[in-house]
């Protein structure tokens, strides 16, 4: 009998462990269903609209303070979303411009703004005293004012307009005419003058950063009517530095050239330049544009 004793009470630790076990079952799925597990989520609702709130007040402050805003002169095409909301800008107005100015384009009058941002008269009127635009901006609206140009990509697409040379155009001629942005327009004259003037028009795509509809768009409007007149090099007399200056010629293709007139001692003919290893054959006519042999 003293040996059961002790399974007795491994039996009755069991009972009351099962027992307790059940116990909290019971009691979890009691506060399942009778506790509102969701006050938690509910104060932290209550939490984040409060803090809107209190953004929305400080907000409403600094709109009560924005008349007295000294306001000093300032380049429209750079509006900070701070700084439109100083000014009374909504956000849809700010972020138009934004949107305008990721196309890499400017607003060069006050018109302009309104058209791309949508403000209203009021507000335009209130801050375009203010705008600061770049001294060329005032020069070309001067001159507009002058004389119009002859040419708008606005215009009707099936009329036929004269067509002038690429080789003379100017910057401004550019903008106006095409309505492209001041950068590309630098970049195109720029790349003219580095090639000493466009040979084939085709030469336009190798400007910078330009797209075939921008190749084209210029195209209807200019092509090129003189070649200009480009002063060649004899490359049997020119040296390294003299050539390596020119366009299409690199350090490694100028490198081979002057392997290869070592080798041969002097090149008769220009033409002997496809014989060099690895030559670039489609640039051939645009190199030699800058060389002869003599």
């Amino acid at each position: 009998m003293k040996n059961l004793k002790p399974h007795f009470l491994f039996d009755k630790q069991l009972r009351n462990g099962a027992f307790l076990l059940v116990l909290i079952i019971v009691v979890l799925q009691l506060a399942y269903v009778y506790v509102d597990f969701t006050t938690v989520e509910t104060e932290s609702n209550k939490e984040a609209v409060l803090k809107l709130e209190m953004k929305l007040d400080s907000l409403k402050q600094q709109k009560e303070l924005k008349p007295n805003l000294k306001i000093f002169p300032f380049n429209p095409n750079y509006i900070s979303d701070h700084k439109g909301y100083q000014l009374g800008m909504s956000v849809i107005e700010i972020d138009k411009l934004h949107e305008f100015r990721k196309k890499n384009k400017f607003v060069n009058s006050k018109e302009e703004f309104q058209k791309v941002t949508g403000v209203s008269d009021s507000l335009l009127m209130l801050i375009s005293p203010h705008f600061k635009f770049p001294s060329w901006v005032k020069e070309k609206i001067n001159d507009n004012k002058k004389t119009r140009p002859k040419y708008s990509i606005t215009q009707d697409k099936n009329k036929n307009y004269e067509i002038r040379d690429i080789n003379l155009v100017s910057e401004l001629e550019l903008i106006e005419v095409l309505d492209i942005n001041e950068k590309l327009a630098q970049r195109v004259i720029k790349y003219r003058k580095k090639l000493k003037g466009f040979t084939y028009t085709s030469q336009l795509s190798e400007v910078w950063g330009i797209n075939q509809s921008d190749v084209k768009e210029i195209l209807k409007f200019f092509k090129v009517l003189s070649k200009p007149k480009i002063e060649k090099l004899n490359i049997n007399t020119a040296s390294f530095k003299e050539v390596l200056q020119l366009p299409y010629i690199d350090y490694d293709l100028c490198k081979k050239i002057f392997d290869y007139k070592e080798e041969v001692a002097e090149i008769q003919n220009i033409e002997e330049l496809k014989n060099i290893t690895n030559f670039p054959l489609k640039k051939y006519d645009r190199i030699v544009l800058y060389l002869l042999a003599k």
